[in-house]
């Protein structure tokens, strides 16, 4: 879609005449015209300007959501094995995302590094077995069902002290893995 096209249904999403959008911008009437129409092009500023009285920004403006890929498939699953565990990416390139799932298996009698203290939080759900959750000193037993939810400001560890493969779904937010 081409830019003034672009702009034009963001203006009209937004219920505002070309006059509206002109006043918030301190532009003419006939500018917003004739940008609509691509007979004129924006600089960054006055483009900045436009995106932010429509309440969008240029990331989202320029954001290709034709080719946003929203489902996915163990086919895009990216996997890393480590000693004891194995963590399944289930987004690729999650990191850029506000979270970041992905599934750890981890063997018996295994636990994976300490996680520092950091910014964001962590949830997770067991889909199998039993895991050892340690926050900040205490331990938590959660079975197969059980969710978990913590800040990240204390030191944390996931353990499987037990005979048999445990799975977790974890999500962490900002995305640390």
């Amino acid at each position: 879609m081409e830019l003034g096209a672009k702009i034009r249904d963001m203006r009209l999403q937004h219920g505002l005449t070309q006059e509206e959008l002109a006043d918030r911008c301190e532009l003419t009437k006939g500018y917003i015209s004739q940008l609509e129409n691509d007979l004129t092009s924006p600089s960054i500023a006055t483009l900045g300007d436009i995106l932010s009285a429509l309440g969008s920004s240029f990331s989202a403006f320029f954001r290709d959501e034709k080719n946003e890929k929203i489902v996915f498939t163990e086919d895009d699953y990216i996997e890393k094995n480590a000693e004891g565990h194995t963590q399944e990416w289930l987004i690729p390139n999650a990191q850029k995302n506000l979270m970041e799932p992905i599934v750890v298996t981890i063997a018996p009698h295994t636990s994976l590094n300490e996680d520092f203290p950091h910014e964001g939080e962590e949830f997770g759900f067991v889909l199998a077995g039993r895991l050892t959750l340690e926050r900040g000193g205490k331990k938590y037993i959660c079975r197969k069902g059980n969710s978990f939810y913590f800040t990240a400001d204390k030191p944390h560890k996931l353990s499987n002290e037990t005979e048999k493969e445990t799975k977790v779904l974890w999500v962490s937010s900002p995305p640390n893995f």
